[in-house]
């Protein structure tokens, strides 16, 4: 009984040593159709390219106008553009489409949540105004994204109205 008992331990153990090394032959790698990692393979979202990123420009340089467009603001967690908002973007599509250059989409968020959290939900908000504008037939190829997380707050107070501001993306227009 005791070398069948042996046997069968260690008939086991090399089946979940096999399993364990066909696993890891497939770390990491895109499964085909797998769109919840759009991006890490290429440079586009929804099938739609990112616009090459230009030399010497960047969402903070003197290069960039950020006060043509108002900014958008979103719900708290959330990456979801509401109908109020809509109208700012739509006067940022008609600018794109009207031949207007090139523009930086800049997502930010409140104070709340991890460093790797917010950056990824400001990449998020970011993505979806370009989505929205690429949607409303503005040229993808004219629209960068950027997100900065929690960094440069609007307004630095940990309060309710402090964080509904922070929540948002801007637009900077490359001059």
């Amino acid at each position: 009984m005791t070398t069948r008992f042996l046997k069968l331990v260690t008939f086991a153990s090399a089946a979940v040593m096999l399993c364990s090394l066909n696993a890891c032959s497939s770390f990491g790698k895109k499964k085909n159709g797998d769109s919840q990692y759009a991006g890490t393979d290429s440079d586009s979202v929804n099938g739609t390219p990112l616009a090459d990123r230009q030399e010497g420009v960047s969402f903070t340089s003197s290069n960039v106008d950020r006060n043509k467009f108002r900014p958008v603001h979103f719900a708290f967690d959330s990456f979801a553009i509401s109908s109020s908002e809509q109208p700012i973007l739509d006067e940022v599509a008609d600018y794109l489409k009207g031949g207007g250059g090139s523009v930086i989409v800049a997502g930010f968020t409140d104070e709340r949540g991890t460093a790797e959290y917010n950056r990824g939900l400001g990449e998020k908000r970011a993505l979806s105004v370009r989505q929205y504008l690429v949607q409303r037939g503005a040229n993808a190829g004219k629209i960068q994204t950027v997100s900065f997380g929690a960094e440069m707050p609007v307004d630095s107070s940990s309060n309710e109205s402090a964080w509904a501001k922070n929540r948002r993306a801007e637009f900077g227009v490359v001059r």
